[in-house]
Parts: C-alpha cells; sequence; structure tokens
C-alpha cells in the first residue's frame, strides 16, 4: 500500500482547514475528510465510497483513507460497514 496520497489539483488543502480547521483528516495532504468527530467519521465514510469522490484517487489512495477513517471509527465507537 502506498504511503502517501498525491496533491491533487482540483482542491486546495487551505479550504479543508478554512472550513474544518486544525484537524485530522483521513486524506491529509489535501485536507479531505475529516474525521475529528463521531459525525465527521460517519460522513467521510460515506463520501470514500461516492464514486465521484473516490475517482481523483489511485485504488490504493482509497484502501488508505478507509483505512484511516476506520481507525478513527474505531477510536469514536463507530461501526461501519464493509
Amino acid at each position: 500500500m502506498s504511503k502517501r496520497i498525491h496533491k491533487r489539483d482540483d482542491t486546495t488543502p487551505e479550504e479543508g482547514e478554512r472550513k474544518y480547521g486544525d484537524v485530522e483528516f483521513a486524506d491529509p495532504v489535501n485536507n479531505k475528510y475529516p474525521i475529528d468527530t463521531e459525525a465527521h467519521v460517519r460522513a467521510a465514510w460515506s463520501y470514500i465510497h461516492k464514486d465521484s469522490n473516490a475517482a481523483p484517487y489511485t485504488a490504493e489512495e482509497v484502501e488508505r483513507i478507509q483505512a484511516r477513517i476506520r481507525a478513527a471509527a474505531k477510536r469514536y465507537g463507530v461501526e461501519i460497514g464493509e
């Protein structure tokens, strides 16, 4: 599995920080998919499973993002599907 997520040309990391603040993101390179609260974890899991949201990433990057969301879900006691 890739250790790094590529910088996307269609987004700016500053936008994620402006919108959510200094929080943990499942995609920390582009500041996408905040995973700092139970609600954000649920939303991140839902969003990364939409084809349009996953499309800019490689399969390995999607797996890495999903793994980070799963870890956050475990921390918050959130049950998510596979």
